[in-house]
């Protein structure tokens, strides 16, 4: 399964996300919502480098169990959008394929 932790600040913006583990959807190395999880996951993190000015810290492991992406600092109102964005396609994933592929957590930081 794939675990999703949205971090949020008092006011809900969202300030950094954590994904782990592996969906485990049919098999090794067809595994569809790991792709597709992988895709969203690196295209904000490109898009949020390519196109806004804002500090973030980041890392991926070399396996693909894992992502973080957070903003230490302010985050400007296009890099909420993109993670918005980000959120909305993960959740479109689990509508569509099920919660015992992916799950979401909301933490406060």
């Amino acid at each position: 399964m794939i675990n999703v932790i949205i971090k949020r600040d008092k006011d809900k913006v969202a300030k950094g996300i954590e994904i782990k583990g592996h969906a485990g959807y049919g098999e090794y190395g067809q595994d569809i919502i790991c792709a597709a999880v992988s895709s969203l996951a690196l295209n904000m993190a490109n898009s949020v480098e390519e196109f806004t000015d804002d500090h973030f810290e980041g890392s991926v492991s070399d396996d693909g169990g894992y992502f973080s992406f957070s903003f230490p600092d302010e985050v400007s109102s296009e890099s909420q959008l993109l993670m918005k964005s980000l959120i909305l396609g993960l959740q479109n994933i689990q509508r569509d394929y099920g919660a015992e592929y992916i799950n979401f957590r909301f933490r406060e930081v």
